[in-house]
């Protein structure tokens, strides 16, 4: 369960596939985790093929905790995938790291998933009755199962059986004995890129092949960012080509709009945006919409810092540091009650009381889910000496769940569900308090785009309208 005061992504997939046998895939994977280890840092694990079996390792913690120079140098191969892991569907155990390898009769395959399956449930039971075993609880485990029951009838047809069979959210790194294969759900809800390493004879050129969450990862290994997997999309990736089809009628695309808010590094792009330019129009339309008389504008580390930014731009208020986050300090999360939690926030963030110090300041944050963060850092900054405390927060409140690979609190437990701005505002401490509205969230990803084109972003957890039905929507 949830008891953070952010939203936490599921996790990140990463995918390396090397026409020559000699070259490595592994030690890449493993860099190319360190950066997406933000997406996820509960399980890491590695899957590489080697002389046409696949070979493994996973465990529980972050990327450098799981994987030693030595289980590196065990895991040789020309293609590998990778992942890590913050758990939404299935519980935090080693049962559920990823990936998840299948050894049968026709091969070896191992799949890294980043989502949530809506219809897990149904299509585990179904499984389950035709006599397949589960030894995870986790939902991804229901796609290679399914894969594996359907890969007598090749690869290809494998694949459009079971990505027509699951529904939700998902983007896919599939590695076989003789192909690393990506996919992304209809919606596109979740993210998945295509990169290349270097020049060679493999297909299209490149020497070797790259799937990644986020672009920032194959920016990491060396690689050059392609493209965007397009939603609904499968790649197919061999020695000898690079095959790509649509596997589903078209259909709305629905990103989901709090990869630009919070999840994704500034670093990247997310279907051709760059994040960290999305972050900085968040905090110029927040300076447009609700603009406050402040000496100082500063950001909660890190992604509210953009958003300061271009705040201050808009509005001409001068820009401080004023916030220190300590990078060695677990997530408050972790914690396991109320008490616990607020400890971990004010060890996490410390004011540098010499910027605010008599100061009217307008503090700007990502996100307010339960409160906790926003009340110690409104206490703490007025502690250390600030005049007044104007909160600005750059998505739309928070009021429902998230069911498509996002972690979120029952609806009961988010506070923007439960008061009004004006209520919530009191409940901080903060002199004001404004969040950016639906309208210009959307502008600040999709500058110049009509009103019908906003459509192409999942927004349910803030209107509570999702971009495909899900079940138990009343959590």
């Amino acid at each position: 369960m949830n008891t953070s005061d952010k939203l936490n992504e599921e996790c990140g997939v990463f995918g390396v596939f090397f026409s020559d046998p000699k070259k490595d895939a592994s030690s890449l994977v493993y860099y190319g985790l360190f950066s997406l280890q933000h997406r996820g840092q509960e399980s890491a694990g590695i899957a590489a093929l080697h002389e046409n079996a696949i070979e493994y390792r996973k465990g529980m913690g972050l990327v450098g905790e799981v994987f030693t120079q030595e289980v590196i140098s065990s895991l040789k191969g020309s293609a590998a995938i990778g992942h890590v892991r913050y758990s939404t569907s299935g519980g935090s155990c080693p049962e559920n790291a990823q990936p998840f390898v299948s050894h049968f009769k026709l091969g070896s395959i191992a799949v890294a998933h980043n989502g949530t399956l809506t219809n897990a449930d149904v299509v585990r039971e179904l499984l389950e009755d035709a006599g397949v075993g589960f030894t995870s609880s986790s939902d991804s485990e229901v796609i290679i199962n399914l894969i594996a029951k359907n890969y007598k009838k090749g690869l290809e047809k494998a694949l459009t059986d079971t990505i027509k069979f699951i529904k939700g959210s998902y983007a896919l790194t599939v590695l076989t004995e003789d192909a690393l294969v990506g996919a992304r759900d209809p919606n596109g809800i979740r993210p998945l890129c295509l990169g290349k390493l270097g020049s060679g004879h493999g297909p299209g050129g490149a020497a070797g092949w790259i799937l990644a969450s986020e672009s920032c990862a194959i920016d990491a290994v060396g690689g050059e960012f392609v493209r965007d997997v397009e939603p609904g999309e499968v790649v197919i990736i061999t020695k000898d080509d690079l095959l790509s089809f649509t596997f589903s009628e078209k259909t709305r695309r629905a990103v989901c709009s709090f990869e630009y808010v919070y999840f994704a590094r500034p670093d990247s792009l997310i279907d051709s945006v760059d994040v960290y330019g999305a972050r900085i129009r968040a905090g110029e339309i927040l300076g447009r919409e609700s603009a406050v008389s402040a000496d100082l504008v500063i950001g909660v580390p890190d992604s509210g810092v953009p958003a300061a930014i271009g705040y201050g731009r808009a509005t001409g208020t001068p820009y401080g540091l004023g916030i220190v986050k300590s990078k060695y300090v677990g997530r408050t999360f972790i914690a396991p009650d109320q008490g616990s939690r607020e400890r971990a926030v004010s060890v996490k963030h410390n004011v540098i009381g010499s910027e605010v110090r008599g100061k009217r300041v307008v503090i700007i944050d990502d996100s307010i889910v339960r409160g906790t963060t926003s009340r110690r850092l409104v206490s703490i900054l007025k502690t250390a000496g600030a005049k007044e405390v104007h909160m600005r927060i750059c998505s739309p409140p928070v009021r429902f769940p998230c069911y498509f690979g996002i972690d979120t609190p029952h609806r009961k437990d988010l506070i923007s569900n439960m008061n009004s701005v004006a209520e919530l505002c009191a409940s901080l401490g903060a002199d004001s308090l404004a969040f950016i509205s639906v309208e210009g969230l959307l502008e600040s990803i999709d500058p110049g785009s009509s009103r019908s084109e906003y459509s192409g972003y999942c927004l349910g957890c803030f209107t509570g309208e999702y971009p495909i039905p899900v079940a138990g929507e009343d959590r």
